[in-house]
């Protein structure tokens, strides 16, 4: 799919000592900063949690943006729990070629049927975002966060 990116490949990279600070750095806009965990409190959760699993994003060797999941591949279950792009880097599409690759590799698991996330409806949300992908609600709310759901199957 031809998004009109620039040539530069869009990556999913482990986060090391040497990188943690450049990733912990990245930050949303100011109107979504409430709807958005800041990178440093997701890398310092997912060290309490097995099934954490993070990846910063890059392009090229720019470092544009963070996705973290909570997934038990043997069950296929995956839950998007942490994803955000810098601000100076939304919507250039770096975010879907992103969330392409993740459900990519889910897809790859013949047990995963969807994939779930969850978060605040209020203006500058990524609802739409998400929707695109064929994410829809579920009617469940947990934590003041509305739920959805994408079917793989």
């Amino acid at each position: 799919m031809d998004n009109g990116l620039p040539k530069a490949k869009v990556t999913l990279r482990q986060i090391t000592s040497t990188t943690v600070r450049t990733i912990c750095e990245l930050t949303v806009g100011e109107n979504q900063r409430k709807l958005v965990t800041a990178n440093a409190i997701s890398i310092a959760e997912a060290s309490f949690y097995k099934n954490a699993w993070f990846r910063a994003i890059y392009v090229g060797e720019t470092p544009v943006g963070f996705i973290m999941l909570y997934q038990i591949p043997r069950i296929g279950y995956y839950y998007l729990w942490r994803f955000m792009i810098d601000s100076e880097y939304q919507g250039k599409g770096y975010g879907t070629k992103a969330l392409e690759k993740v459900i990519k590799n889910i897809r790859k698991n013949p047990k995963a049927k969807a994939v779930k996330l969850s978060l605040v409806r209020m203006e500058g949300c990524a609802e739409p975002f998400y929707r695109k992908f064929g994410f829809e609600f579920t009617g469940q709310i947990k934590h003041e966060q509305h739920i959805m759901k994408l079917y793989l199957r």
